[in-house]
């Protein structure tokens, strides 16, 4: 499981944490935050971006959002420095422009989004985002709703399956979900680790190869925060938050996600054949945005060496046109579901 970066003694909100923003850079310069403006970061976390963001101009302000409470509650002490400039909103960025209006914004200059889950997240066992040190098995960043632990136990076979193989992208999904069935006739799932033993008991470790769990791991950890649905429900709330000339930079860290953003922009700005302006007869919509990045933007051979887990990351980020926002994509959206099965309607899988 990929997080967002971090390492010894980097700057946070309100003093020294263990996250350091990946591609920050890139993502400022995509924004080009350096021009006085009203920014969303809808991924607040340690706040790295939107420091970065508010140092660029001393008359920026952020508009900083966070599913985590204890990302808001970190997030204080910058508020307070920042007299005014910030503003940090405990929501979902699938909602950042109804976030942004209840604030007073109809538009804002540029929305930054940095997938997945964080490192603070990762580091805290108490959490149960990671196999690394043994606790309960929640991952929810809310701390609220359903639980991994719930979804474990209660999940159909088919269904867990699903989940692995879909979010996890999990070779071996069938057989996880079918040992884990077994298992619980016996007994509850309630810690990663017994998970994570579960499925190493199933799954050989590669010579410096990723743990066995990781992959089931991430696609429980999607499932229960619905991390993909949000993503695609943030880009399009994006596209109707931006001004003309407005920017959106997206930071992912794995396929799943940079599918979506990927096949977003590539229809936005009429780079795709989801637009259909090669259909007889069809006049295909204007393009909402227009590319500034051409391909994904990776981090240096000298970030990755500093900080591990950036290296996996790739920036996209696009101008907004004036062209209004346009319908929900029903083909991105399609890509954050996971398959009805034939288990799920009733038949053999």
């Amino acid at each position: 499981m990929m997080g967002r970066g971090d390492g010894p003694g980097a700057g946070a909100a309100g003093g020294p944490a263990r996250h350091v923003p990946v591609l920050l850079e890139e993502v400022c310069t995509a924004l080009e935050a350096e021009q006085a403006g009203t920014y969303m970061d809808g991924t607040f976390g340690a706040g790295g971006y939107t420091r970065a963001i508010l140092e660029a101009n001393s008359h920026n302000t952020v508009i900083a959002i966070d599913r985590d409470p204890d990302a808001i509650s970190g997030g204080a002490a910058l508020v307070s420095r920042m007299k005014g400039r910030l503003t940090l909103v405990q929501g979902r960025f699938g909602q950042l422009d109804e976030i942004a209006q209840a604030q007073g914004h109809e538009h804002v200059d540029g929305v930054v989004l940095d997938i997945g889950v964080s490192s603070m997240q990762l580091d805290e066992a108490e959490r149960g985002f990671s196999f690394r040190s043994n606790g309960p098995l929640d991952m929810r960043m809310e701390r609220d709703g359903p639980s991994a632990a719930d979804l474990v136990n209660e999940s159909s076979e088919a269904e867990l399956a699903d989940i692995f193989y879909h979010y996890g992208e999990e070779r071996r999904a069938r057989a996880v979900a079918r040992a884990i069935v077994e298992v619980r006739r016996r007994q509850t799932f309630e810690t990663t680790g017994q998970l994570a033993d579960l499925v190493a008991s199933l799954i050989r470790q590669e010579p410096g190869g990723i743990h066995p769990a990781t992959r089931v791991f991430q696609g429980l950890r999607i499932a229960v925060n619905d991390e993909l649905g949000e993503l695609v429900r943030a880009l399009h709330a994006a596209e109707r938050i931006l001004r003309p000339g407005g920017r959106l930079a997206v930071v992912t860290f794995h396929s799943l996600e940079d599918r979506i953003v990927k096949q977003f922009f590539a229809v936005r700005t009429g780079r795709s054949p989801g637009s259909s302006r090669h259909l007889p007869g069809h006049v295909a919509p204007k393009p909402t945005f227009e590319p500034i990045t051409r391909g994904p933007v990776a981090p240096s051979d000298e970030e990755v060496a500093r900080n591990p887990r950036a290296r996996s990351a790739k920036l996209r980020a696009g101008r907004r046109t004036e062209t209004p926002a346009q319908e929900l994509l029903s083909a991105i959206t399609m890509l954050a579901e996971l398959p009805q099965t034939a288990d799920k309607r009733g038949g053999r899988r």
